[in-house]
């Protein structure tokens, strides 16, 4: 029999996943100051209550859903050593990359739209763990390049390059579609993911791993 300490753990657990997919949909939609607590409990369809009791303010929650998003972008790049291969490892990155824009749009939309109006929130982590994490990518990079393994490029341009290639197609999802007339599918992603691999990896003097070549379709 499951304890009741366990069942209420539960309960509180999808509670909080529902208040923060709820809050996800509310703040991509009409921004920060736009949104409101019963907007996201309507949605959730929890009462306003609820919502407080867990994340105490609409502050709260948003600054939840934001170490959410961060966690969520953590990929293999994280891992990469100055030993690892640099076209696998950022064709990887760049796969990864386009698979959060592809399957959780709205959450670079809402870290987008927190960095447009000064990452007032992101503040503390752009200081700390952002800078820790991009001087320890540029690093590496600058090793591949020492050893003649990669072309002589300027590391952060190239991560910079490379965030707003794979992030356009979340931000501007609506521009893409109207453009191309339809809403692109996970086969279109996978195109792109494939040519934008080519046109960074050949600027970067290396070849293309064979599993994100056209023949390995």
């Amino acid at each position: 029999m499951v304890s009741k300490s366990k069942m209420d753990g539960s309960i509180g657990a999808k509670n909080k996943q529902k208040i923060l997919a709820a809050a996800e949909k509310a703040f991509a939609t009409y921004g920060f100051k736009g949104t409101s607590v019963q907007q996201i409990a309507d949605e959730a369809e929890l009462p306003k209550t609820n919502i407080l009791y867990y994340f105490k303010s609409k502050q709260g929650l948003y600054a939840a859903l934001l170490q959410d998003i961060m966690s969520l972008w953590n990929s293999r790049f994280d891992q990469v050593t100055e030993n690892d291969d640099p076209a696998e490892s950022l064709a990887d990155y760049i796969n990864d990359k386009m698979t959060m824009s592809r399957t959780h749009p709205q959450a670079s939309k809402i870290f987008a739209m927190e960095v447009l109006n000064g990452a007032p929130y992101l503040h503390k982590y752009f200081r700390s763990e952002h800078v820790a994490w991009t001087d320890g990518r540029i690093e590496i990079l600058n090793h591949w390049i020492k050893q003649g393994k990669m072309k002589a490029v300027d590391p952060q341009y190239l991560l910079f390059n490379i965030w707003a290639c794979t992030q356009h197609y979340a931000d501007f999802s609506s521009q893409i579609t109207s453009l191309r007339g339809k809403a692109m599918k996970r086969a279109d992603f996978d195109e792109a993911t494939r040519q934008l691999i080519q046109l960074v990896l050949s600027g970067c003097g290396l070849s293309v791993p064979k599993k994100y070549q056209e023949s390995a379709e």
